[in-house]
């Protein structure tokens, strides 16, 4: 979540003081992500002088609210963006390409160390969320959730890299004779 769009969406309950907006970010994402207070104001600063945001002066602090253009910003964000042609930066993904780079053996080798530690952790993570799925807020048990189905997802496609690699390995050696 981008903690720009994050902040509309938090502002779209009403005028909040930074502090409160900091504090329901959190609780919205189910305490995953924790905001410094010195990034919320700056964020609110940069949505303010973009027109998003606008201040009132409320005792001895300000008190945010969304703009129009603010609104409308955040019913975009709302909205599916299947258009992307750039895939997003992902830092198991550059490892594999930068190991690849280096040959199929370490990019092997790689895969296999993230496989072994995305397995360890699917499985505590499994167990953790049996132990007290019940005593999670909703929030948590959708983040839990997220993270545990990409976690599947990324140990699906180390075994298609696997593949892969096993494949070009194999094309090299008989090219090789």
């Amino acid at each position: 979540m981008a903690v720009r769009q994050g902040l509309l969406a938090v502002l779209s309950d009403g005028p909040q003081h930074g502090y409160r907006i900091k504090t329901r970010f959190e609780s919205i994402t189910g305490g995953v992500w924790k905001l410094n207070i010195g990034q919320v104001y700056t964020t609110l600063d940069r949505l303010e002088r973009d027109g998003m945001v606008k201040t009132k002066e409320a005792s001895d602090s300000k008190l945010y609210s969304l703009t129009p253009a603010g609104k409308s910003e955040l019913a975009k964000w709302w909205e599916p963006d299947a258009t992307s042609e750039t895939p997003p930066r992902d830092e198991l993904v550059l490892k594999i390409l930068s190991a690849l780079s280096l040959g199929t053996d370490q990019a092997l080798k790689v895969v296999a160390a993230h496989r072994t530690a995305l397995t360890l952790l699917l499985q505590q993570r499994r167990a953790q969320m049996n132990a007290s799925d019940k005593d999670m807020s909703l929030a948590t048990r959708v983040v839990n959730d997220s993270l545990l189905m990409r976690a599947e997802s990324d140990l699906r496609w180390l075994d298609t890299c696997e593949s892969r690699l096993l494949a070009e390995r194999a094309e090299q050696k008989e090219s090789a004779r």
